[in-house]
């Protein structure tokens, strides 16, 4: 692992709203390099902390930390490893800063490395995807998941390329496919590298079932934060609250107005939460972070039925 500081973004805010105190129980889904946790720690609750990254789970167990235990295992399993309901959950999505920063992972092209990204290190890399999966498969990522608005042409060129085995490669496809000069203030090469590590580690997926994991995992007033930093995470988390907190938008002649029968898991609280510009000046990964939170209710978690009647 890195030897580089680890500066988790919006701690203030993410402790203020999980609220933890001495004896409770709280989760961190997402370990990584243990900000969170350190911090829930301090206030004297327990932590239960998450990650599918082997090397971080390495690196917290040989820290030995008190009143922490790890879990080796995707979030989205984490009611496995509970023995019962938690007191708070919460969950920063995305690439860790040690991950970028290891040139071995394969996370960025600003190091050449081989080309990886598996948060796990395990199953299909981003060489596997991109070396076999055809063309349109390739465009339809990039687009989706990047945004690429010229998908289909770097993805053309990725096929014409191949095969590709390092970082470096494939930055330099990208940058030559879409016309990239140096001075130009943002890599072209971003869009691809972000859709590729998005696709290979199934985080959207990750992400919706580690939300409704959560929500059976949280007891009656149990505190729900989660940080994202690309705007698709942010819409599907912002989306889950409000459906889950019955604050669907209301029906037009174009639309019928959404079932209501189905009893709010959670109470929205606050409005999303974003980097003031003293953090962003000390952080500048905290430009993009999104803080969203709610409290959990007393109704029971919302089942596929659930779902198919507020969609009528």
């Amino acid at each position: 692992m890195t030897d580089a500081p680890h500066v988790p973004v919006l701690l203030e805010e993410v402790i203020a709203a999980l609220a933890p105190a001495p004896g409770e129980t709280m989760v961190d889904a997402t370990y990584g390099a243990g900000g969170y946790t350190r911090a829930i720690l301090a206030t004297g609750a327990q932590v239960i902390a998450f990650d599918r990254d082997p090397d971080a789970i390495a690196v917290g167990r040989a820290a030995n930390i008190p009143g922490l235990t790890l879990v080796h295992s995707d979030f989205s399993a984490l009611e496995a490893a509970l023995d019962g309901p938690v007191d708070g959950l919460t969950m920063d999505i995305g690439v860790s800063s040690m991950q970028l920063d290891q040139a071995e992972r394969g996370f960025s092209f600003q190091s050449d490395g081989p080309l990886d990204m598996r948060m796990a290190q395990e199953g299909a890399s981003a060489a596997d995807f991109l070396n076999e999966a055809d063309e349109e498969a390739i465009a339809d990522v990039l687009y989706h998941y990047g945004d690429e608005p010229k998908s289909r042409r770097v993805a053309r060129a990725i096929v014409a390329a191949r095969p590709l085995t390092r970082t470096s490669e494939l930055a330099h496809v990208v940058r030559k496919a879409l016309g990239y000069r140096p001075h130009d203030k943002k890599d072209p090469a971003t869009r691809t590298f972000q859709a590729i590590r998005i696709h290979v580690n199934r985080e959207l997926g990750e992400l919706a079932d580690g939300l409704a994991a959560a929500e059976r995992a949280l007891k009656p007033g149990g505190r729900l934060a989660v940080v994202t930093f690309h705007s698709l995470e942010d819409r599907m988390v912002k989306r889950f609250l409000r459906d889950r907190s019955g604050n669907t938008p209301g029906g037009s002649r174009h639309l019928p107005q959404a079932s209501t029968v189905v009893a709010p898991s959670f109470e929205a609280v606050g409005r999303a939460v974003r980097a003031g510009e003293a953090e962003v000046a000390r952080n500048p990964r905290a430009r993009s972070a999104t803080l969203r939170t709610a409290r959990r209710t007393a109704a029971p978690a919302w089942n596929s039925n659930d779902l198919a009647e507020v969609a009528l």
